[in-house]
Order: structure tokens, then C-alpha cells, then sequence
């Protein structure tokens, strides 16, 4: 699995953040997850995204979509930032 993917997941992200975040929602931590790291990792518009998770079996309208990365974008950008700080060097493009 790449990094990125990780870092929005309960592996890199707080399990207890993760899951507390998400309560009350139809589906769990990694779709969501999944679909907000779409959607900011490569500005895709969110029916993009929602096209993807089709794909992968999981329907999802834009909305709803739109919606979690209104909810999760400012947690998001808090765990990027705590991720660059740890391997900021490492990251570099060359």
C-alpha cells in the first residue's frame, strides 16, 4: 500500500480519532477516508471520486462525498502536515 493511502488510514491516523470521527456515519473509516484522500491527493472533483468508488463497488453519491471532505478537510491537512514534519527531507522531488 502506498504511504499516502496510509496516512489518511487508521494505520498512520490515531484509531480512536478515526473511529470517533466517523461515528455516526453509513459507512466506515476506510471508505471515507479513502474517498476524502482521493479527492485531495489528486484534485479530483467529487464525481470523480464518486466514479472511483463505483468501480470499486461502492456506491457513493457526490454529495455525500462532498460533504465528508467539508467534515474531514481540516483534519486531513493536520495529519499531512504532522506526516511532512516527520519525513519532510525524505519526501523531496528530485
Amino acid at each position: 500500500m502506498r504511504r499516502g493511502v496510509e496516512l489518511w488510514h487508521t494505520e498512520s491516523m490515531n484509531t480512536q480519532t478515526a473511529s470517533s470521527l466517523s461515528k455516526g456515519f453509513r459507512f466506515p473509516p476506510e471508505i471515507i477516508g479513502h474517498a476524502v484522500w482521493l479527492y485531495f491527493h489528486f484534485s479530483l472533483s467529487v464525481r470523480d471520486v464518486e466514479e472511483i468508488m463505483a468501480e470499486r463497488g461502492v456506491m457513493l453519491t457526490y454529495e455525500t462525498i462532498r460533504q465528508w471532505c467539508l467534515k474531514f478537510e481540516q483534519t486531513y491537512a493536520n495529519e499531512l502536515r504532522r506526516f511532512m514534519r516527520l519525513f519532510g527531507e525524505a519526501l523531496a522531488i528530485r
